[in-house]
C-alpha cells in the first residue's frame, strides 16, 4: 500500500510529543509533591524547561538521516526491511542462505514476493560506490530510491525523494540533493553517530570525487580490497578514459557555449582520472597485502590497519573519522 513519509514523520511527531508532553507534566507533579513536603514554595517553582526534559521532540532533519542511515544498514545486511533489530553483524554471511531467508521473513511479513527481485536485498559484492553520476548498478543513490520504492510504494517514489531532500536542504533534483549528501555529509553524520567509531568506513580517492566507496566492518574479508580494486577502481579509470575521449573529439567541432561546456567537462573529467590512478596504486598496495582484520582490536585499530600494506608503509585511503 503505497505510503507517503511525510505521514509517517506526523505520526511520529505526534507520538514523540505525546511522550514529551507526559513525562515533563509528570517532573512537574514530582517537583510539586517535593515543594509541599519540605514546604519550599518561596524557593523554588514545579516548572520544568523544555530543554530540561529527558526525551526528545521529532526532528525532521534528524530523523531523515536517520531513515537514509538505516537504509545503507539495509544495503549491507546490517538490518533488513522484513524483520526487527539487527539482521547481520560478524559471523558466516553465505549470501544465497540469506536471500532465502528474507524471502520466508518478508511472506511471513505479508510483502508480495514472488521471486528475489521483489526483495529489497543487500548488496552482494559489500561495496557501496559513492560517485557524482549513476555509473554502478549498485550507486548508493539508485539503491536508495529503490529502498524507497520497496518500502514506501512506487505510486509515492517521487513525492518521498522530494520530502526527504527538502529534509536535507540543497538545490537542485531531490536525486542530486541525495547524491550531494552522500558525497558530502553522510559519512560525517555516521562517524558522529558512532562517536569516531564507524561501523562502515568510507574509501575515497580526494577532493575531486573521482570514487568513493563504502564497506560494512562486519562483512570484511581479505579479498575485499582486490574487488573494490578490479571491479570498481578499474571500470571507472576506463569510463572516465572513454569519456575523455569522446569529449575531445567533440571539442574538435564545438563552439560557444558548448565548447565551454565540453572544456570544463574535460577540465573535470581529466583530474577525476588523475585522482583515481593515484588511489589506485594505493589500493593495489593494500589489496597484495590481504590485510586480516581481528574485530576484537576495535575500530580504531583495525581503521589503520586497513590502510599500512606488508612493509608497514601507510597509504591513506580511508576518509579521516
Amino acid at each position: 500500500m503505497p505510503t507517503l513519509i511525510s505521514d509517517k514523520f506526523a505520526a511520529w511527531e505526534r507520538e514523540c510529543d505525546e511522550r514529551f508532553n507526559t513525562l515533563k507534566a509528570n517532573e512537574e507533579e514530582l517537583n510539586r509533591i517535593f515543594i509541599d513536603i519540605y514546604g519550599l514554595q518561596d524557593e523554588l517553582t514545579p516548572e520544568v524547561e523544555d530543554k530540561d526534559v529527558t526525551v526528545r521532540r521529532a526532528d525532521l532533519g534528524r530523523e531523515i538521516r536517520s531513515l537514509i542511515s538505516y537504509a545503507v544498514g539495509c544495503m549491507f545486511g546490517r538490518y533488513t526491511i522484513y524483520e526487527d533489530g539487527l539482521y547481520f553483524a560478524g559471523a558466516t554471511w553465505e549470501y544465497d542462505e540469506k536471500v532465502s531467508l528474507l524471502s520466508d521473513y518478508a511472506k511471513k511479513k505479508g510483502y508480495d514476493v514472488s521471486d528475489a527481485s521483489d526483495l529489497f536485498l543487500p548488496v552482494r559484492d559489500r561495496i557501496l560506490p559513492i560517485c557524482d553520476d549513476e555509473y554502478f548498478e549498485d550507486d548508493i543513490v539508485r539503491l536508495l530510491v529503490d529502498f524507497v520504492r520497496k518500502v514506501y510504494g512506487a505510486e509515492t517514489l517521487e513525492e518521498n525523494l522530494k520530502y526527504i531532500a527538502d529534509a536535507l536542504g540543497g538545490k537542485g533534483t531531490p536525486r542530486e540533493v541525495i547524491r550531494n549528501y552522500f558525497l558530502g555529509d553522510f559519512y560525517k553524520d555516521h562517524c558522529k553517530i558512532y562517536q569516531k567509531r564507524p561501523i562502515y568506513w568510507l574509501f575515497d580517492s580526494g577532493k575531486k570525487n573521482g570514487l568513493k566507496a563504502l564497506i560494512y566492518l562486519h562483512r570484511y574479508s581479505r579479498d575485499l580490497l582486490a574487488k573494490l580494486r578490479t571491479d570498481y577502481v578499474h571500470e571507472q579509470q576506463e569510463r572516465y578514459r572513454n569519456q575523455l575521449a569522446h569529449i575531445s573529439e567533440s571539442l574538435s567541432a564545438a563552439t560557444g557555449a558548448n565548447h565551454v561546456r565540453l572544456t570544463k567537462q574535460h577540465s573535470k573529467l581529466t583530474d577525476q582520472l588523475q585522482e583515481i590512478s593515484v588511489f589506485e596504486e594505493k589500493i593495489r598496495h593494500l589489496a597484495d597485502s590481504r590485510i586480516e582484520l581481528d574485530l576484537d582490536d576495535g575500530v580504531k585499530v583495525n581503521y589503520e590497519k586497513l590502510q599500512k600494506d606488508v612493509e608497514g608503509v601507510k597509504y591513506e585511503v580511508l576518509a579521516k573519522i
